[in-house]
């Protein structure tokens, strides 16, 4: 993996997210969903439009993890009003952590996550939250392993079906164990 870099993503990029964002989603949860409620979620979340919105909002950034010149996964994180939930100022939201499935288990996940942490970090938030599918052991464990714990539960629509996200948070300290902006 010595080829694989972070890059921050632009609108130049549109359709690269939209491809990476849409295959990542199907091979994540299309085993657990109807055919219907993916493709409604797929034309809606990663449509030209929303992702040229969400590419243009000053609140939010994703970055690409790129190994060889080729997209194998990505990162989306909110700060303040763009949250899709709490829009606390002291917060950061990692939305979207995705992997290609060929690259699952060699660190990539975690090497965006790491990015996630830099940037909450350079913004001094106090602390990093997210929501994560009940029925997603995998991402789940790797949020523990990371120091996140659950806090509360949300509703999360995926095409016309209800399902629950976990929500979990993780506290940011500096290195002196005080928290970023404090004194």
């Amino acid at each position: 993996m010595t080829n694989m870099y972070i890059e921050k993503v632009t609108l130049n990029n549109l359709a690269q997210l939209q491809k990476i964002g849409r295959q990542t989603f199907y091979e994540t949860f299309s085993a657990g969903n109807t055919g219907e409620d993916m493709t409604i979620y797929l034309e809606e979340e990663f449509s030209v439009g929303k992702l040229t919105s969400e590419l243009s909002d000053s609140n939010s950034e994703f970055y690409f993890a790129i190994l060889d010149n080729n997209v194998i996964g990505y990162l989306k994180l909110n700060f303040g009003q763009s949250q899709t939930e709490l829009q606390e100022e002291n917060a950061l939201e990692i939305e979207r952590i995705y992997v290609l499935n060929e690259f699952h288990g060699k660190n990539i996940g975690q090497l965006l996550y790491d990015k996630a942490i830099q940037i909450a970090k350079q913004k001094r938030a106090d602390y990093i939250w997210l929501g994560v599918w009940e029925k997603n052991p995998r991402a789940i464990n790797f949020y523990k392993k990371n120091g996140f714990v659950e806090f509360d539960k949300h509703i999360f629509k995926l095409g016309n079906d209800e399902q629950t996200d976990i929500m979990m948070k993780h506290e940011l300290k500096t290195d002196a164990g005080q928290k970023p902006g404090s004194r």
